[in-house]
Order: C-alpha cells, then structure tokens, then sequence
C-alpha cells in the first residue's frame, strides 16, 4: 500500500455562476501515475488550474504530504512540489533550454550580481541526463527543438523545482508513435523515482497502458476512482459519459501501411453525395498537393503533428488563408479562394483549435457569441428580432449543456469546455452542411 501523498477534498469551483468543480474529492498515491479522464466541460482544466495555483477554489483544499496547500499561489504549489506540463509547456521560445529550465530562479554569482551561466548550462544537462534526454542541446532556443524536446525541457524544468507531483496535460497529443514511447519511458522512470504523476488524457489506450489508476470527473463531480486494471474500456467510458456507449467500427479499403485513405474508396453506387472536394492544394512553405473528399454524413479525419500543415490546410479550405495552386468545390460548384463569406454561405464552418483567440469574442457575452453568425437571419427589416434570438440561445445552451449561470455572462467567464460548446453551438446555429 503506497503512503497517499495528495488529498484533494470537497474541491468546488464556480465561473460567473455555473459549477465547473463540485464537492471533487480524490488521492493520489506516492509514486503512482494517476489518469484523469472526462468529456470536454468535465472540469478537468479547472482541476489542474487549481493544483497549480492559478484558480482559488470556492470550497474544499488540498493537502500535500499532509500539509495545507495555500490556493490561488502559484508560487506555493511549487514550493509543495507541485508542477504543471502543458500541452504547449514552455513559455519562452526564444530564450535556451537551460535558461527556460531555470528562469525565474538563475543560478547567480558574485553576491548575486551576475548570471552564473556555466552552472545554469551544468545544471540544465544534468536534469535533462537524469531523463536520458542528455543529447538536448541547451544552449539552443527552444523555439527550435522540437515538441518532444520541448516537453523534456518542461519536465526537466519541474525536476529543478525537486517536485513531488507533475501534472501532465495531454502530454501526447503532438508527439509521434516513437516519441510517445520515449515520454512514457521517462513517465515510468519518474514513477520509479516515486514521484507522482497526474496524467490527463483523452486517449484511453495511454491511460491503460501507463496508469495505476484513473478518475472520472463528469460535469465538474467526481464519479469514480479505480485500479485500471479492475475497469474495462467500455466501463470507462459509460463512467465518462453517464450511459453506454457502443463503439462502432467501419470497414473501409486501407493502404499497404493499414491506413484507410480519405476519399479514396470507391464506394456502392447510392453512396452518399460529395459535399467538399479539394484538389491538388498548395501553398508554399505549408503545404503541398494537398487532395480530400468528404461526403455527406462521413466524418474524415485530418492527422499529422505540429507544424504539418493540419491547420494551415483547414484555414485555407475555410478561405481564411490564401493558397498558391489547387481548388476546392463544395457539392460540385468551385469556391472562390481566401472568402471566409462565401465559405459560409455555402454551408461551411471552422471550429479552430484556439478557441479564445480566433473561436469565441471572449468580452461578449454568451448569447452574443451563439448568435454571432446568424444575426442577419435573426434579423427582421434590419431589425433584431429579440425573442428569435433569445429562443435560439436558449435550445443551444439546453442541447450542448452549455454550464454557465445566464447567457448574459462573458464568454471569458466560462471554463474552457464550455468555451468550446459556445464555439460549436455558432456553428451549428447557422445549419453548416
């Protein structure tokens, strides 16, 4: 039985109103890699936020090592020896490996005069050894290195804080298959090392294969705690989503590396229509004879890691981009390039992965932001029609469970699940093909 280094108890949260945290008790192990499972508003972000200091609770606290954990003090969480690695995890691109492991708190000499940069640079190589990422140049910017690389600088950066607890926020989601490994390799060791890693994940394949254990949260409560191995994944998921769900398979035609190529099946002769196609799209230095189908009802998936072109190529599709060669029609009718008007005009939608800078008008309020790309249709002899509107908003925030105490609030004052339910509920309010 491992000694319980982290008591989370009656952890509460509210955001202009709506709970994003309610009653959250759990514990975490000494050495144990603990998962944290839930759908998008489930209260994962607050939770982290929380342990980090950035968010003070409502109710309920912390303990570490059976200490109090002073909230809302980032400071304090990591002097208790609790670190955070986001997805994006270091802040500093332009500044060395070494100097983002230490900013804040340099290595000095000379009573404090002078940067003592040899034993900054010493001291970074030798964290970064103890992960078996010794070959990281730290002398280079780490806006060069490359997302793994960058993750180790993180985690080498939590090390020097002599944490207990690392946090771990979608740490794959822009690694490779190898650099996956190689992260989980170091989780391991950290474990062996008996520090306590909190590891946030959608992919439940991970959770699996790397976890002790894993907590639901759904709808910011806590539904369970379990040894992953005492629950199966179909279990997980029906405790994630409050019902069963049953997962479906669809055959398709695949290349000789198993992959199933977008577009490419021939398909029955009543197969569904043709709604977006793109061809041969090309723009230099981002992407390169990029070609897709998508049809009516199918969903088609657009992978690669950061800095493939992923978004570059949606912008462009969108008309938010301009690009160099190639064309995109949708249901057969070309659409004219870089015209984000006449894209939606004619039934598409982009839901963009940085939701609070280029999704949602966080000032605006809630409603302001659902009805946003649908004033006109609201909209009677130029006039807004006030009881359309509010119906409108009212049957989105219903049907998405959008958690927020009215729709007069600010889009900013909602957490960050919720944030992404309002940019999706724009959307659908317009009917997107």
């Amino acid at each position: 039985m491992r000694e319980t280094l982290v008591e989370i108890h009656g952890l509460s949260k509210s955001f202009a109103g709506a709970r994003a945290l309610d009653d959250v008790g759990f514990d975490i192990a000494a050495g144990e890699v603990h998962a944290i499972c839930g759908e998008n508003g489930a209260g994962k972000s607050t939770l982290i936020k929380t342990l980090a200091g950035s968010h003070r609770p409502d109710a309920g606290g912390v303990r570490v090592a059976g200490r109090p954990l002073p909230t809302g003090d980032v400071r304090a969480s990591e002097a208790a020896g609790v670190a955070v690695i986001y997805q994006e995890s270091v802040a500093f691109p332009h500044l060395s490996a070494a100097e983002n492991v230490f900013v804040g708190r340099e290595p000095r000499r000379l009573g404090g005069l002078l940067l003592d940069r040899a034993a900054m640079r010493r001291e970074a190589r030798a964290l970064l050894a103890r992960l078996g990422e010794g070959g990281i140049d730290v002398d280079v910017p780490v806006g060069r290195l490359t997302p793994a690389q960058r993750q180790m600088v993180g985690i080498a950066r939590a090390l020097s804080h002599r944490c207990r607890l690392l946090v771990m926020d979608e740490p794959t989601a822009s690694l490779s298959a190898r650099e996956t490994e190689v992260l989980f390799r170091i989780v391991r060791r950290l474990r062996a090392d008996g520090v306590s890693v909190l590891y946030v994940s959608h992919r439940l394949e991970e959770v699996f294969d790397l976890a002790d254990r894993v907590t639901v949260l759904r709808d910011g409560r806590h539904v369970a705690t379990r040894p992953t191995a005492d629950v199966t994944p179909a279990e997980l998921i029906r405790l994630m989503v409050g019902r069963e769900v049953q997962l479906l398979r669809r055959d398709a035609p695949a290349d000789e590396a198993g992959v199933q190529q977008a577009g490419t099946s021939a398909g029955p002769a009543d197969a569904p229509p043709v709604l977006l196609d793109v061809r041969g799209l090309t723009r230099a230095g981002s992407f390169s004879d990029v070609s897709l189908t998508v049809r009516a009802g199918e969903v088609v998936g657009l992978a690669g890691l950061v800095g493939a072109g992923r978004s570059e190529v949606v912008q462009a599709v969108f008309g938010a981009d301009e690009y160099d060669a190639g064309g995109v029609t949708v249901c057969g009718a070309p659409l004219p390039p870089g015209s984000v008007a006449a894209a939606v005009r004619r039934g598409l939608a982009l839901v963009p992965e940085d939701r609070q800078h280029l999704g949602l008008v966080l000032p605006m309020s809630v409603g302001a932001n659902l009805t946003l790309g649908v004033l006109r249709t609201l909209a009677r002899w130029g006039l807004r029609r006030g009881r359309a509107e509010r119906d409108l908003v009212r049957r989105l925030t219903r049907e998405l469970h959008v958690r927020a105490a009215g729709p007069d609030l600010p889009a900013e004052s909602l957490s960050g699940g919720n944030q992404q339910k309002v940019v999706l509920g724009k959307w659908l309010a317009a009917r997107p093909r």
